[in-house]
């Protein structure tokens, strides 16, 4: 953990990047990998019951919380100094994979050991769903990369 990087927060480029790409959707339905979920992107956890649906505000609000933790995930693992836009793209590539996947990736191991170059290109791997590239994640990560390639 870098501590410059604690005081970061995504930024409304970065929210709108993951509204656009995760769009909403009021009732439950099935992710790529086929787990149970709702609102923006919101994998639903065992004992949450959203059977009758929800609001738009409820998804705004439960994209709120899930967004506080995939920050800190990735306040916890980067130990290199991030500038916004690196952030942004970082917080919503996690809000997908899944810390997870982005402790394991070689995205992070190349960031951490400074290789910026190394780690924008490794955004164009996370491009597929159930082994095969989709499109509209190939999409997500060539803004994701492009942002934080800008910064």
């Amino acid at each position: 953990m870098h501590n410059a990087n604690l005081k970061l927060r995504i930024s409304q480029a970065g929210i709108d990047l993951v509204r656009q790409y995760e769009g909403l959707r009021l009732t439950v339905y099935k992710d790529s990998a086929g787990r149970p979920t709702i609102g923006y992107g919101h994998l639903i956890k065992p004992g949450e019951n959203f059977h009758t649906g929800i609001t738009e505000k409820k998804a705004e609000l439960m994209l709120a919380s899930d967004l506080i933790a995939t920050e800190d995930a990735v306040k916890r693992l980067v130990n290199v100094m991030l500038i916004q836009g690196q952030f942004d793209a970082l917080v919503s590539l996690v809000f997908n994979i899944g810390a997870g996947q982005f402790q394991k990736s070689t995205l992070l191991r190349k960031l951490n050991a400074g290789d910026l170059a190394g780690a924008t290109d490794e955004f164009i791997r996370w491009n597929k769903a159930g082994g095969r590239v989709a499109e509209g994640l190939q999409r997500r990560r060539v803004e994701e990369r492009e942002v934080f390639f800008r910064g």
